[in-house]
């Protein structure tokens, strides 16, 4: 009776309610289409819009870098001294430099050398730490500490040091840059790939795969490092702007490319000593730089969140 009265007072009564009968091809109907991991990661990517923001973001500058300096009338080497610290324009859409040249092409020319420069040495970074990382996790023991005593041992190394005694030997050069971040750069690469190889090295496939006489190399490229993409991605994708900032910083303090080449840390130490007076010269460096770094990070963080949701929480 006390349901009943509990049912009343709600305003509703027992005759409303009706089992659900028990059809067995309920239970067979799939809720929503299945997809694939991939296809999951994918939409787990695709639904975070500040990552696809990022991603759009890397695209437009891409895009400019390549064929903005195509379509200019202006050049990046070029000096025209009476049109000296001209400001924004119709005609000089970023204004001018202290020499004349057209900030708005030495801009986008600089966006080409420091996103080379950002993924020549995360390419670079790529191949070896997957080598190395993925020679220290499966064979472990005494190769993995020999190995890894050798990468604790150049990380320890100063990394403005390095450059400097590379200068010594060679000219300030894009070369000399990548070089120098390519001797120690790689190597939080390898460890991950490490942590990654050693997690897998165990798992069924890796094992009957061994059994059935698949040597060393093929296990670990053909079997564990696809099953170890996620993290790599991830990694390749925040090295990029990391790579970006220490050309920027090199350049900075004229340890770089040289002009009348420009790059975005170079335009940056120019335009610092003129700042209160000619802004734009490291306003439009500063903010593409800025934005470009802002735009690989959201990206990375979305593609590690699609990779691994739990890592959101």
């Amino acid at each position: 009776m006390q349901p009943e009265v509990q049912a009343g007072a709600s305003g509703l009564s027992p005759e409303q309610f009706s089992p659900l009968g028990r059809n067995a091809a309920d239970f067979e109907k799939v809720v929503r289409k299945s997809r694939t991991a991939w296809q999951d990661i994918r939409y787990r990517l695709t639904s975070n819009k500040l990552a696809m923001f990022g991603l759009i973001l890397m695209v437009v500058i891409a895009l400019f870098a390549i064929f903005a300096p195509m379509f200019s009338h202006f050049n990046y080497y070029s000096n025209d001294l009476n049109n000296a610290n001209a400001a924004p324009s119709y005609t000089h859409w970023f204004g001018t430099d202290d020499l004349g040249r057209d900030m708005y092409v030495r801009t986008w020319k600089g966006a080409q050398v420091s996103l080379f420069v950002g993924l020549a040495a995360a390419l670079i970074d790529l191949f070896i730490g997957i080598v190395y990382g993925g020679i220290m996790g499966y064979f472990g023991g005494k190769v993995d500490e020999i190995m890894n005593r050798f990468a604790e041992i150049l990380y320890a190394i100063p990394y403005l040091l390095v450059v400097i005694l590379l200068l010594v030997i060679m000219p300030p050069s894009l070369t000399t840059i990548i070089v120098a971040m390519s001797i120690t750069g790689w190597i939080n690469m390898a460890w991950i790939v490490r942590g990654e190889i050693m997690r897998l090295k165990n798992q069924e496939y890796a094992l009957a795969s061994k059994a059935l006489g698949a040597g060393s190399m093929r296990i670990i490229f053909r079997h564990l490092i696809p099953n170890a993409i996620g993290p790599i991605l991830v990694t390749l994708t925040l090295t990029v702007p990391s790579a970006m900032f220490t050309e920027a910083f090199l350049s900075f303090l004229g340890l770089g490319v040289q002009s009348p080449v420009s790059s975005w840390g170079m335009m940056i130490s120019d335009g610092v000593k003129a700042m209160t007076v000619y802004p734009w010269r490291i306003l439009f460096p500063a903010l593409f730089l800025s934005i470009t770094m802002f735009a690989f990070n959201v990206f990375g963080d979305g593609l590690r969140d699609a990779f691994d949701p739990k890592m959101k929480q």
